[in-house]
Parts: structure tokens; C-alpha cells; sequence
């Protein structure tokens, strides 16, 4: 059983950062990445960042190219969203999530955590 944990989340003025991490445990996929999503309220989840499982490839919503990173560390099983220059429109529940196959935006995400909240104010 796959099991995934995020922390880091909270509340930050806008142009402020924040590092949000994701605990994996559990039975790994090797070969697959991990990604980051977002739900803002009244909208749809949707993607923010994905990562290869070496690490080697990543892949961004265009809303936040530039502003966030996202980096893996395979020792530790844990995989980092660097976020910088938070915009209020960030404010969501972030998640990662798991995918059985492949990486990146379009594939089926099949584990996900339980979310932390990121508030951006102004």
C-alpha cells in the first residue's frame, strides 16, 4: 500500500515561499514520477508540477513556471515543491500524488495525500 504525506503548508504574504514536501512510503512504482496538484475553492484540481522518478525531467503548469521547483529526493523518498513570488491565486490545498505508470500532467494519478493548505494573503 502506497502511502503519501504532505507538509509545509501554511500562510504567507504575497511574494513570500514556501516548501512543501511529500513523504512516500510504502510499495514505490520505480520508473515513475510524482506530481504536484492544486485545489483552489470552487475550482478544479489541477496540475502544478511533475517529476520524473530519477529526477531528471520536470514538467510545470505554465501559471507557475519560474516561481516554483519541484525536486526529488530519491534517498529519503520524499519529493519538494519549492514555491517563490506566492501569488494569492496560489492560495489551495496542494497535493501529491502517485501515478502507476509514467509521469506528467495527462497520465492517471492512482495515490494521492491528504493535502495541506497554502494561504497566500495579500
Amino acid at each position: 500500500q502506497v502511502r503519501l504525506v504532505e507538509s509545509g503548508g501554511g500562510l504567507v504574504q504575497a511574494g513570500g515561499s514556501l516548501r512543501l514536501s511529500c513523504a512516500v512510503s510504502g510499495r514505490m512504482f520505480t520508473g515513475h514520477g510524482v506530481g504536484w496538484f492544486r485545489q483552489a475553492p470552487g475550482k478544479v484540481r489541477e496540475f502544478v508540477a511533475g517529476i520524473t522518478w530519477s529526477g531528471s525531467l520536470t514538467d510545470y503548469a505554465d501559471s507557475v513556471k519560474g516561481r516554483f521547483t519541484i525536486s526529488r529526493d530519491i534517498a529519503k523518498n520524499t519529493v519538494n515543491l519549492q514555491m517563490n513570488s506566492l501569488k494569492r491565486e496560489d492560495t489551495a490545498v496542494y497535493y501529491c500524488a502517485l501515478p502507476s505508470t509514467g509521469w506528467g500532467p495527462r497520465v492517471q494519478y492512482d495515490y494521492w495525500g491528504q493535502g495541506t493548505q497554502v494561504t497566500v494573503s495579500s
